[in-house]
């Protein structure tokens, strides 16, 4: 622990500090994939009693057609989260065609070839045919197989009383609380990157995948576990691996977690510069889009990370304009797997693990990254995903190797005193519990989710056969459980609502979508844009 790590401990332990930390809100991010019976990847659309993707504010579409992503609301109680991000699993459920079920794993059900994936659609609008060029553009670049895999995303932001408080403890006095905030998460973020490898190890729950995703190609960096399975033995999570969400486009990027403006200027740079590989798709082919235009990124929210900073947009604003309008509102956590094990895919006691993880990463030091500490930061990354569970594994810490366990009891020695910190401020003791859950799997990586999954396979079922049968185990889960007919009512008002606003944005527009498109990629806000494009 460093001094300032404790002075900060100290602050938030004194009088009625620690009820800041009641403040921290939490929103999920939940994508899955449609599947048939025959556990195949839906080729239906998007089902209409589900309401219009585009505009339903809690259950949408993302990559694919047949990718649902459930979007809860924030609340202080992470549990809160959950049980809304339950409700939304048997609503949908409820909606779907007797012969559909949600996958439970982040790895793809049975794939027939990048053609056998319905890119997602959401309506005439322009708003609604950028967001599908854009779909469009990643499967070109990136093959629409890339588009099936799904995650779960953790938002997490901490109280302005708590940054204030923080503000005390280092030279930020002189600055306005957002530069405090700004700078704060800034700084959570470069320790997130630091210590990613960790929550891969605990959390990481695809050691395995279908062989139909790379459509016959020999794959020669995994094995074979039976007729219908790859896998690598010490995995936690392929899908953050270099066969799921990565490109090599982007490794060249300057790290942009030193700063707020460091970020805007790497962002700004990769969706204004054009790239070779992406200039030879064309933009338009005979009159049709391929993709938004041929630059190292689309749009920002191409940038793929585990973490990114976040504001929530305006109706038609770049994020990263929002980001230097109005700061960090938010950290989005993007490196968590779907436990198929779990019903939601995760569970109350790994958010508690998370607020745990993050609030340490807030409260220590965080030196800025050199690129070369950047590249080693996603360099124990990727050993963590592919070979984390591999006795004796080795990371680099700045200039001295040190095993992946020694590492990761020194942080929870670290995390320790915030687990009680947290348990003081919530009144309970789940934290800790929480965390000596966690510290086990140190000793016994049979206990980490990869494990189990790659223990059941072992058993003689196939990923195929088992990820559809927890699906089906989870569906009736879900479908048996209790539902208030006024909730009911609602979700059902929040689609018809959802059909009427993509509706009125349809007929809305008025001016070309070469225009629309035009004016989005030019520098600077939007807002113009947005008032011209609805104008009577």
């Amino acid at each position: 622990m460093t001094p300032l790590f404790d002075q900060r401990l100290t602050l938030l332990s004194q009088g009625n500090n620690h009820h800041y930390l009641r403040e921290i809100l939490h929103g999920l991010e939940r994508e899955t994939l449609r599947v048939t019976s025959d556990l195949h990847l839906s080729q239906q659309p998007h089902p209409e009693a589900l309401g219009a993707a585009l505009t339903h504010p809690y259950i949408t579409t993302d990559y694919s057609e047949a990718m649902l992503e459930f979007v809860t609301p924030t609340y202080n109680n992470p549990q809160e989260a959950l049980d809304f991000l339950a409700e939304l699993h048997t609503s949908a459920l409820n909606a779907l065609p007797d012969n559909e079920m949600i996958w439970s794993a982040s790895m793809p059900a049975i794939l027939q070839g990048d053609s056998s994936v319905p890119v997602a659609r959401f309506g005439t609008s322009h708003t609604g045919t950028m967001k599908h060029i854009y779909r469009q553009g990643l499967g070109h670049r990136y093959g629409r197989t890339m588009q099936t895999i799904a995650g779960i995303h953790y938002n997490f932001s901490l109280g302005d009383e708590f940054w204030a408080l923080l503000g005390e403890t280092d030279d930020s006095k002189h600055l306005s609380l957002q530069a405090i905030k700004d700078s704060g998460y800034f700084a959570m973020a470069r320790n997130f990157r630091r210590y990613a490898w960790l929550l891969s190890y605990l959390f990481g729950a695809s050691p395995a995948m279908d062989k139909s995703f790379f459509a016959g190609q020999a794959i020669t960096t995994l094995e074979s576990l039976d007729d219908d399975t790859l896998y690598l033995p010490w995995a936690t999570s392929l899908r953050m691996s270099d066969l799921g969400y990565t490109s090599s486009a982007q490794a060249s990027l300057p790290t942009p977690y030193n700063s707020l403006d460091s970020y805007l200027a790497t962002l700004r740079q990769a969706t204004s510069t054009p790239y070779s590989d992406y200039q030879k798709i064309r933009v338009k082919v005979d009159g049709e889009y391929r993709q938004l235009n041929d630059n190292l990124l689309q749009i920002d929210n191409e940038f793929y990370s585990v973490i990114r900073p976040k504001c929530v947009p305006l109706p038609g604003e770049k994020p990263t304009d929002a980001l230097a309008d109005r700061g960090v509102e938010y950290l989005e956590i993007r490196n968590l797997d779907v436990n198929p094990l779990l019903p939601l895919g995760m569970d109350a006691a790994q958010a508690r693990f998370l607020d745990i993880f993050l609030l340490s990463c807030a409260l220590k030091e965080s030196p800025k990254m050199t690129q070369e500490q950047y590249r080693q930061s996603n360099e124990n990354f990727a050993l963590s995903v592919r070979e984390g569970r591999r006795p004796g594994l080795r990371l680099q810490d700045e200039n001295r190797e040190r095993t992946l366990r020694e590492w990761a009891y020194e942080l929870f020695e670290v995390m320790l005193p915030v687990a009680r910190l947290l348990d003081n401020a919530n009144e309970t003791d789940l934290f800790t519990t929480s965390l000596n859950s966690e510290v086990r799997k140190l000793d016994d990586s049979s206990l980490t989710p990869s494990a189990q999954i790659l223990a059941r396979l072992q058993e003689g079922k196939s990923f195929r056969t088992l990820s559809g049968e927890l699906a089906r185990q989870h569906g009736d889960f879900f479908k048996s459980r209790p539902t208030r007919p006024e909730r009911e009512v609602w979700f059902r008002q929040l689609a018809v609502e959802s059909h009427e606003k993509q509706r009125h944005l349809e007929e809305s527009d008025r001016i070309s979508f070469d225009d629309y498109l035009r004016e989005y990629n030019a520098p600077g806000t939007v807002a113009a844009l947005v008032t011209r494009a609805t104008a009577a």
